[in-house]
């Protein structure tokens, strides 16, 4: 049963404001897009049911907690795992650089789980690192390092891939 209050219109901003960026981390965790958009949509249609997000007192970090729950959920009940295909879309800026957003997309897909986690809830989710920690029971320091860790990777890859178009 759906309940139509002024919950709805909260939900509903949240989705515009935070949609994007959810749907980017389920795609991390899931590895396909089709997939991390029902975990998505699931997470706001049990929010609209349930009328709203309660008591929650940060929501931004609560709706990423139900999305990798729910996320993590799903890909128990499918037995199985999907690589994630890193030529996917992301995400679309407004003037695309094609082969930018393919370099971004293959390096975060060379990292490892954990840290492309940190990435994407820091950078896309805009969490900050005590958000991570709470939402991935990892201390702060652990979810600073990880970042730090996997901006260096970033770096490197980019860096390489300069040098290697500049050889040539």
């Amino acid at each position: 049963m759906h309940r139509s209050n002024g919950n709805t219109a909260e939900i509903e901003l949240l989705y515009r404001q935070h949609g994007s960026a959810l749907l980017l981390f389920a795609i991390a965790i899931t590895g396909e897009r089709s997939r991390a958009q029902d975990v998505v949509h699931h997470v706001f249609l049990n929010l609209i049911e349930k009328g709203g997000l309660g008591r929650a007192t940060d929501k931004k970090a609560y709706l990423f907690a139900s999305v990798r729950n729910a996320a993590l959920n799903e890909g128990k009940l499918r037995g199985r795992t999907v690589p994630l295909d890193c030529d996917s879309a992301w995400f679309d800026p407004p003037d695309r650089d094609f082969m930018g957003e393919q370099n971004l997309r293959r390096a975060l897909c060379a990292l490892p789980d954990d840290q492309r986690e940190v990435i994407v809830l820091h950078i896309w989710g805009e969490l900050t690192f005590s958000q991570i920690s709470e939402l991935l029971s990892i201390s702060s320091n652990t979810a600073a390092s990880r970042y730090r860790y996997a901006l260096a990777k970033l770096r490197d890859s980019t860096f390489a891939k300069e040098n290697s178009c500049a050889n040539t």
